[in-house]
């Protein structure tokens, strides 16, 4: 079952509702995001508990729910409803209006104070009760489903206390500060989850349906099924996943990809849900329904990602239940040993005792954590790069060597022609020649040959009665002449090479790229030679050298021969094992492990074993669904250099993190001694803690102004 929460200010709320719903007869599987306030449970079927009373028990813990009986996986739309419910000013929700009122009354028993000194302890006192009330209400609650050193209890206790030792101002300073420092941690949480709600305003809400008739309908966008045809119009958000059948454009990927360009799309191109469409009009035929398109997928994982508590989080959590009893007992020490063994004053150590109360509150140093690995799962997520969970992203940060796939992650994936070699004429006659002898062929060298040549303008002849001898060549006649492309192999046994021709061939070669040689097959002659490479991405080698300059390993495992991959790892400046099958990846990253942690950069589907072998895996965005899924990290513009940003942005969150946890328990500390020495109070104690929890907030949301890696001088 599904709920959503509202209501939590600080990461001890979830605690709080977790402790509690998993005392629940039947109710296991408890998980509650923080983040997006999403609470996940399994319900057993044959339980005497019903979903009514899980709401019920969330209700008397002071908090807002609201079922969600769907499915997991939701549209965006469907997101951005729920979050939408939560979207109110500070002054409309039910804090804001407890704080207003407990100011007006605090105003008014100021008032009333001075203009009849009299009743002063008495209005306060009153003053006191009524604000504090639903704080003990709460705490009784709290204490009841297995919480009972809630920061409300030990406010109600410190409030009451210094009621009760004629202290009644200070006592409605507490109480309103209390009240005051809540409200200000719900808008800090609430700006911090503002990531997810970005996300869900990308998907669109409609769409413009095409029938048959090629009549136009406005529809719900989570309406459309698979090969429905709709229609976008420039300005326009692409309102489905899907590829082009009609039309061509530029679309503004920026909102899936983080890409800044727009991409020119055509008939055939697949384009994305949120897409703005820049210039033309374009018909899409609908390959995934709302809920499965690449925005709810991304919605999804970072939901999941959010969900997931990161090593830290869980030892501090740990940490934190020891540490508010512990408080506890110093203050009930501080209570009793100085007036029992020393004849002290009883008022002014037991004022010392609550204020020590307050500061045994764990909110700052529960928030630590989680603020900043949501923060930062948000700015990743914004610049393309998105993790999947708070493990994954406080590791990522430690790795000490990264090994890359080659094909499609370090290079583009697909051949292009680098050199031309004319021996007996031209080079756009050689290069002519060749695209005519290939045209018919669907191999990716001979796609390549035909592609350059079309880039160059230049005129295809006709070929006739075109063959190929499977592995050496491809075979044609172009105007009168029996013409081939084939391997140096072949030509040599075809053919007669010169010296200066063979030094050709093996020097291009020698550069790790493939060679075909055209030749004219009755005078034996070598017309020429194009060679082919799949070429390093243009940011490949930055990318290295930024990783390079952060102390991270980067070495190249691949299937490809060594002296490919030698002259490619060469050129990136990078280490290199080739010809390696499958397992023989996962023997290379166990080796590794056992001398750093290990991430595993990949695309395709056979890089999914190492990818999960791997301390952390990272898919590159432009890859197979397997990839993606199996891997730890997405980088959706596929860039080299998002490697060295996810390094970066996973060691500034883990800065983050011990900057909070640093600053939480510092100040903490600071105010113990201060308040055993009487030299602050209550009203401070309460400032302590409430200011302790905005500041780490405030500090966890500075990683979104994340810029990424520097660039290596």
């Amino acid at each position: 079952m599904q709920f959503h929460v509202e209501g939590m200010d600080c990461g001890s709320c979830v605690n709080k509702i977790e402790t509690a719903l998993s005392r629940l007869p039947g109710v296991s599987n408890v998980r509650l995001n923080f983040a997006t306030e999403k609470l996940d449970l399994t319900l057993a079927p044959d339980s005497a508990t019903r979903p009514d009373d899980v709401a019920k028990t969330i209700k008397g813990l002071g908090f807002g729910v609201s079922a969600d009986t769907s499915l997991p996986t939701r549209s965006g739309s469907e997101i951005d409803n729920e979050l939408a419910v939560s979207g109110s000013h500070w002054w409309q929700t039910r804090k804001g209006r407890q704080v207003i009122s407990l100011g007006v009354l605090m105003g008014a028993a100021y008032a009333i104070s001075l203009l009849f000194p009299g009743y002063e302890t008495w209005v306060f006192a009153i003053a006191v009760l009524t604000g504090v009330l639903p704080f003990a209400v709460k705490a009784l609650a709290l204490a009841r489903s297995g919480s009972p050193f809630s920061i409300e209890a030990l406010m109600s206790v410190a409030a009451l206390g210094a009621l009760i030792i004629g202290e009644p101002e200070e006592a409605a300073a507490v109480v309103f500060l209390f009240s005051l420092g809540e409200l200000l941690e719900g808008v800090a949480a609430g700006r911090a989850r503002a990531g997810i709600k970005a996300l869900a305003s990308l998907a669109p809400k409609t769409a413009v349906l095409l029938d048959a008739q090629d009549r136009q309908r406005e529809v719900p966008a989570a309406s459309l099924r698979v090969d429905d045809r709709v229609l976008v119009r420039p300005g326009d958000r692409v309102s489905a996943d899907g590829v082009i059948v009609h039309g061509a454009s530029s679309l503004d990927e920026s909102p899936i990809t983080g890409e800044s360009m727009p991409r020119a799309r055509a008939t055939g191109d697949h384009v994305f849900a949120g897409s703005v469409n820049v210039d033309g009009v374009l018909q899409v035929r609908v390959e995934k329904a709302a809920a499965d398109n690449t925005i709810s997928r991304i919605i999804h994982l970072v939901e999941e990602a959010q969900a997931t508590k990161a090593p830290t989080a869980r030892f501090i959590e740990q940490f934190s239940r020891y540490y508010t009893p512990a408080v506890m007992a110093i203050a009930a020490l501080i209570v009793l040993v100085p007036p029992l063994t020393m004849g002290a004053d009883w008022q002014t150590w037991i004022y010392r005792g609550l204020a020590l109360l307050l500061i045994a509150c764990p909110c700052a140093l529960v928030l630590s954590t989680p603020a900043a690995i949501a923060s930062g799962l948000a700015v990743g997520t914004r610049r393309g790069l998105l993790v999947k969970g708070g493990k994954a992203l406080e590791t990522i940060g430690k790795v000490g060597a990264i090994a890359f796939d080659k094909t499609g992650t370090l290079t583009e994936g697909t051949p292009r022609v680098t050199d031309i070699v004319a021996f007996a004429q031209g080079e756009d006659e050689v290069l002519a020649l060749c695209a005519s002898i290939e045209s018919g062929s669907s191999h990716p060298f001979a796609k390549a040959i035909v592609a350059h040549t079309d880039a160059a303008g230049l005129a295809i002849p006709a070929a006739s009665t075109a063959f190929a001898t499977a592995g050496k060549a491809v075979h044609a006649e172009v105007a009168g002449r029996h013409l081939a492309v084939g391997s140096p192999l072949y030509a040599a046994q075809a053919a007669t090479l010169s010296p200066g021709q063979l030094a050709h061939i093996q020097a291009l070669q020698h550069d790790g790229k493939t060679v075909s040689v055209l030749l004219d097959e009755q005078s034996r002659e070598v017309l020429g030679l194009v060679a082919l490479r799949d070429e390093p991405r243009q940011d490949a080698q930055e990318g290295v050298a930024a990783l390079k300059a952060m102390g991270v390993r980067a070495i190249m495992l691949t299937g490809d021969n060594h002296r490919t991959a030698q002259a490619i790892a060469d050129s990136l400046g990078m280490e290199v094992e080739a010809e390696l099958l499958p397992q023989d990846k996962l023997r290379l990253i166990n080796q590794m492990k056992g001398q750093a942690k290990v991430a595993m950069v990949g695309d395709g589907i056979n890089d999914a074993p190492a990818l999960v072998t791997a301390d952390v895996g990272i898919a590159m965005g432009g890859g197979t669904d397997v990839a993606i899924e199996t891997a730890d990290a997405a980088l959706l513009k596929s860039r080299v250099t998002d490697v060295a940003h996810l390094v970066a942005l996973s060691r500034a969150t883990m800065a983050n993190i011990h900057q909070n946890v640093v600053f939480a328990l510092g100040l903490k500390g600071v105010f113990l001694i201060t308040t055993v020495l009487g030299l602050t109070g209550l009203w401070v104690a309460v400032l302590a803690d409430t200011g302790a929890t905005a500041i780490v907030t405030l500090n966890a949301l500075r990683l979104l102004r994340f810029k990424g890696a520097s660039s290596p001088s």
